[in-house]
């Protein structure tokens, strides 16, 4: 069933033909690569050219169709990849599997080896739990990055926590993981996140929120194991610790109304990374991507263009 391809000990295969409809009118296309015995799920569109291909990394129990709503807005000329994380919808879950940041961005690494995705430096987009490790790998595999771009990314190292923080440091301890309000396992506590995350508030029929906790239900215990591991000593501040390692154009996009992950973020970053460009987004809360999707794709191709362009000028001199 898997073809091999050139890649070393990786395996190619393309996905069942029920992809969701609004995927197939985008244009993208699932498939499932492997690494020796591990599984990665991705969808994709375009091929690699003369601009650098996009890898987009989702946030915690997310998966990789969170993007599609940017997708929609970014040019169809642009190679796009989005990959489900480590455990999540296509890609394997396995008990073994190292969760901490720097776990995931290596399991993301051989992804992009098997895909040879690094032939030519890309472009690398992580948002929230994905923005952590993306950050962490453009800091660990700089020559496979050639810009980056960091949507409200968790690791960071606050002077105060805010809110939602000091909340989840009582609920450790008090050993209360089942009540995490990233985990919802009621309709009440799925419209509670639902505010948490964004800034517009708007009203869910019960019958959806329903619906929305029923899907994610089976999940609830590996989502618990991984929210333990990611703010865990060893991965809390990951990105905190390797930022100043980022040497590549670096862009940030914030919305100003993050609940989760406190906006003065943007400005802890914009400060240890050389050239680092900062976005914050009046009116948006921490699900940037859902809430300002025509906005994000616009600051992402906006940043491409202006460093692709400096680096033409570069070889004009």
């Amino acid at each position: 069933m898997w073809n091999d391809t050139t890649a070393s000990n990786c395996s190619l295969d393309e996905s069942d033909s029920s992809s969701p409809y609004w995927r197939r009118a985008l244009g993208m296309q699932v498939r499932y690569v492997r690494h020796e015995d591990y599984q990665f799920c991705y969808s994709f569109r375009g091929r690699p050219g003369n601009k650098p291909s996009i890898l987009m990394l989702h946030g915690f129990s997310a998966h990789k169709d969170m993007w599609l709503s940017v997708v929609k807005f970014l040019p169809k000329n642009l190679h796009l990849v989005c990959v489900d994380m480590p455990g999540h919808e296509g890609t394997t879950r396995s008990s073994l599997d190292d969760l901490s940041i720097d776990g995931q961005a290596k399991r993301i690494h051989q992804f992009v080896e098997c895909l040879k995705l690094n032939k030519k430096p890309f472009h690398l987009i992580g948002t929230s739990m994905g923005g952590h490790v993306a950050g962490v790998y453009a800091a660990y595999y700089p020559s496979d990055v050639c810009s980056l771009s960091l949507v409200c990314p968790a690791g960071l190292q606050y002077s105060t926590d805010n809110q939602f923080v000091q909340r989840l440091k009582e609920l450790q301890e008090s050993a209360a993981v089942e009540k995490i309000p990233l985990i919802p396992s009621t309709p009440e506590e799925m419209s509670e996140m639902l505010q948490l995350c964004s800034y517009v508030r708007f009203k869910v029929p019960q019958q959806i929120l329903q619906g929305l906790v029923d899907v994610r239900i089976p999940h609830n215990n590996f989502y618990r194991k991984l929210f333990l591991e990611i703010v865990s000593e060893k991965s809390r501040y990951s990105l905190h610790k390797n930022m100043d390692k980022i040497k590549v154009p670096t862009q940030i996009i914030w919305g100003k109304q993050d609940q989760v992950l406190d906006v003065s973020g943007a400005d802890m970053l914009a400060k240890s990374i050389a050239n680092c460009q900062v976005e914050l987004l009046e009116n948006c809360g921490h699900s940037v991507v859902m809430e300002r999707p025509r906005k994000t794709a616009k600051l992402i191709v906006d940043f491409l263009a202006s460093v692709h362009n400096t680096d033409n000028d570069k070889k004009l001199d």
